[in-house]
């Protein structure tokens, strides 16, 4: 067995304890986390004291990067500052698990993915969960089956209230209205990575965006119409300023059937015949640092190059361009990029 990764936590956020430090404690085969990071000593300190080993402190993320014990970084930081710590860290040699999403816009990421070009023998994967979670890949692979025949249409519905009280409420830069979209982007990506997984690459899209509440900047409710690239239109709707007390569900239809996902089950529904898969969900985080593992040790492909990452925010940031000029606007193809890889 090779030795575990050393690994470093940059950011102690509510992520960071809730999914990142569990998902790696549990990984302990394969990882060793031997440094964290944090703007403030104190949550650094509070962060590292549940670790065993004593991992070191660092308040200096140029300091823990220069560090040659560290082979790899989770980057677990606020939108606005991830672009620069992952170009600080590619080019301080280490391998990198970034959050989500890659970058605040396409522009900002097209840059990294040109400097990231020349650093290729660094793994670099960006920690969207939801490609490894069992029920959307399983809802992926039953559409792809031809079971429901070719999709022809796809709807999503999310009621998300983020009220206060509310943990990720809370966090004062997700609602600071400095970045795009603010929630419709840091959930967005999510929902679009799903969609695409499950439904096939989006092409356009077309859109409607409201701030109904003053304390979700700059906008907490969309709703857009899709375009896919297999002929099929959809509709995505989320608001994160209100709920409901029922559940909403993903739902494909195809020429010959319908697939309805939730986040632990499935429905698949064929002519007259009904069944229902049961699936886990919530397991995302630990799918992602298996495969992040498994591309540095064994140089197995994972399922989150950046370059997937920043095909989500090219459909978010296409909706919220469509909102703003009124008219369809088209997803980056990003062929240029491909090229060049």
């Amino acid at each position: 067995m090779s030795d575990p990764i050393r690994i470093a936590l940059v950011g102690t956020g509510l992520f960071a304890q809730d999914a990142h430090l569990p998902a790696l404690q549990a990984l302990d085969d394969r990882y060793q986390i031997v440094a964290v990071y944090s703007r403030t000593r104190a949550n650094a300190e509070a962060l590292a004291a549940k670790i065993p080993g004593s991992p070191a402190v660092f308040t200096d993320l140029d300091e823990l990067l220069a560090h040659d014990q560290i082979e790899a970084v989770e980057l677990i930081v606020p939108i606005e500052t991830l672009p620069e710590a992952i170009e600080k860290s590619l080019k301080a040699g280490k391998h990198i698990v970034s959050e989500k999403p890659i970058t605040p816009d396409v522009a900002t990421g097209r840059d990294l993915l040109r400097i990231a070009q020349a650093y290729p023998q660094q793994v670099w994967m960006v920690a969207e969960n939801y490609r490894y979670e069992e029920t959307f890949q399983r809802a992926g692979e039953i559409v792809r089956s031809g079971e429901i025949g070719a999709v022809v249409l796809v709807q999503w519905t999310l009621l998300l209230p983020t009220l206060p009280g509310n943990r990720y409420y809370g966090t004062a830069w997700r609602r600071s209205g400095t970045f795009p979209g603010g929630f419709l982007l840091d959930g967005g990506v999510h929902h679009v990575a799903a969609l695409r997984q499950i439904a096939g690459e989006i092409t356009s899209a077309s859109a409607e965006v409201r701030q109904t509440r003053d304390d979700l900047p700059p906008a907490d409710t969309l709703i857009a119409v899709l375009q896919f690239g297999n002929g099929a239109i959809g509709n995505y709707t989320v608001t994160y300023a209100a709920g409901a007390p029922f559940s909403t569900y993903l739902t494909v239809v195809g020429e010959s059937g319908v697939v309805r996902v939730n986040r632990s089950s499935i429905e698949i529904m064929v002519s007259d015949d009904t069944r229902t898969e049961e699936l886990t969900y919530g397991e995302g985080v630990s799918g992602e640092l298996v495969g992040f593992a498994d591309a540095i040790r064994d140089c197995k492909p994972h399922h989150n190059p950046p370059l997937e990452a920043l095909r989500d925010v090219a459909v978010v940031e296409a909706m919220l361009k469509a909102a703003q000029s009124g008219s369809r606007v088209a997803v980056d193809d990003f062929s240029d990029l491909e090229a060049s890889q």
